[in-house]
């Protein structure tokens, strides 16, 4: 028989002090306490493991994830795909947003390259959705990430999204830890 708890009765068991590093609910709470069932124990543990196991594995714009050669093709590319409603500078048009810049970064801040590139492939070029070869947009990503001072790097940016999907679009180049 499972025991029901007030929201109060919850925060007052398992949250940290007022004066703690971590004054919210956490998952070490939830663990010592009574609230969750064991299968639902496993789940916060695994999910708090793969959490920490995501943001220090995982890649960023700063990183140098495509290389100068790619970005070039992706330019010309750009050029006859998505220029006519982006603009040659990528600052958007009557009904195309920006690609480079502030508001282009303040959108994509901290979604992945794959999301990226996932949207890209399911609705450009607008005259024709879906038309490009994963090739195609891995080129023009790569050149909009060079637009917006993003660093090349040795390789290119890989064609699958599930790859993809581990580097962050980051507005501002995150500090080294050393």
């Amino acid at each position: 028989m499972s025991t029901r708890y007030s929201a109060a009765t919850v925060r007052e068991r398992y949250t940290e002090p007022a004066d703690s590093v971590y004054p919210s609910l956490t998952v070490a709470a939830l663990l010592r306490g009574r609230i969750l069932g064991e299968p639902m124990k496993v789940v916060v543990f695994l999910s708090a493991i793969a959490t920490i196991a995501f943001s220090q594995s995982s890649k960023s714009v700063w990183d140098g994830v495509f290389s100068a050669a790619q970005a070039k093709r992706g330019g010309e590319r750009y050029a006859v795909q998505c220029a006519v409603c982006h603009g040659d500078t990528l600052s958007g048009g009557e009904s195309a947003p920006p690609l480079a810049g502030g508001e282009f970064l303040s959108n994509w801040n901290g979604l992945t390259v794959g999301d990226l590139f996932d949207r890209t492939r399911a609705t450009m070029p607008q005259s024709k959705p879906g038309s490009l070869s994963r090739e195609a947009n891995a080129e023009i990503i790569a050149f909009i990430l060079n637009a917006n001072q993003f660093p090349s790097g040795k390789d290119d940016l890989p064609q699958a999204s599930e790859v993809l999907r581990e580097i962050k679009v980051e507005a501002v180049k995150p500090e080294k830890k050393d």
